[in-house]
């Protein structure tokens, strides 16, 4: 018995190790090809150090453009959505209706469509509305796309607060518009977190809605500008594409390590009811 245990607990190790190297194989090659002269395709020691390739797309067609144009997009989009969820999933989460769970499995069911396959009536009605070429139009059709699962998402964490507190908050003469801000709210930061994260990422790394959505190429963002490094007959300089990476990601990781302590701070409300 401990010579099968200790083969199956060996046996889960290697295969997390193998699962690990896997995800760390092609970080490492943005790591080092960034810094690397003669970067290629394959994960290797640089034989010298250079910082050319930040150097040479360390300019504003190239990156502070791009970039600009997508935190203007997913940062405005992320905000809607935020807001519009938590209107949304209040009344879900604090009233009770036999059209609630209905409700809520058709929104579930709007997460699984495929972009592409909404994309062509999109297009058209966004021309027809004059919103195509447009920050805003984008924006909004960001938010509603990442808007169903960010609904769901919030009233789960929504219905972790107690509604007791609210009804002492109405007790003293608060509407339900100010007990969901300055209750709510603050009481469910985590969940309100990983609703930002999960939003912010889906949005940064989508290429395909900007790039049918945005005409004009100052108005494209990081995730549409990342192509023109690839050249038409196959030639890739893949050591400024790694150092482009390098600094895509890293709005990401900044907001990452802004909520992480909310992340992982809990819902904090031992006591609250209390008394």
């Amino acid at each position: 018995m401990p010579r099968n245990r200790t083969s199956r607990r060996l046996a889960a190790d290697v295969s997390l190790l193998a699962v690990a190297v896997a995800f760390a194989l092609p970080l490492a090659w943005v790591v080092l090809s960034a810094v690397d002269p003669h970067a290629g395709l394959r994960v290797r020691i640089p034989d010298g150090f250079t910082l050319g390739n930040f150097d040479a797309i360390l300019t504003p067609d190239i990156t502070y453009t791009p970039l600009l144009n997508s935190l203007v997009l997913c940062g405005g989009a992320t905000a809607l959505t935020v807001v519009c969820a938590a209107l949304a999933a209040y009344p879900l989460s604090r009233f009770r209706s036999r059209l609630n769970r209905p409700f809520l499995l058709t929104i579930l069911f709007a997460t699984s469509l495929p972009i592409t396959a909404i994309m062509v009536p999109v297009y058209a009605l966004f021309v027809r509305v004059n919103l195509i070429d447009t920050l805003q139009g984008t924006i909004l059709f960001f938010a509603a796309s990442q808007l169903p699962f960010a609904i769901w998402l919030t009233k789960n964490f929504m219905d972790g607060v107690p509604k007791e507190l609210e009804e002492a908050a109405w007790t003293d003469g608060a509407s339900s518009l100010q007990s969901l801000v300055r209750i709510v709210l603050p009481l469910m930061g985590p969940g309100l977190a990983v609703v930002t994260v999960f939003s912010f990422v889906m949005m940064w790394g989508n290429f395909f809605v900007p790039f049918m959505l945005l005409l004009t190429p100052d108005q494209m963002p990081a995730s549409v500008s990342i192509n023109d490094f690839f050249g038409n007959r196959g030639m890739v300089a893949y050591g400024q594409l790694a150092a482009f990476s390098v600094i895509y990601s890293t709005p990401v990781i900044l907001l990452y390590v802004l909520v992480a302590r909310r992340l992982g701070g809990g819902f904090a409300l031992g006591g609250a009811v209390k008394g």
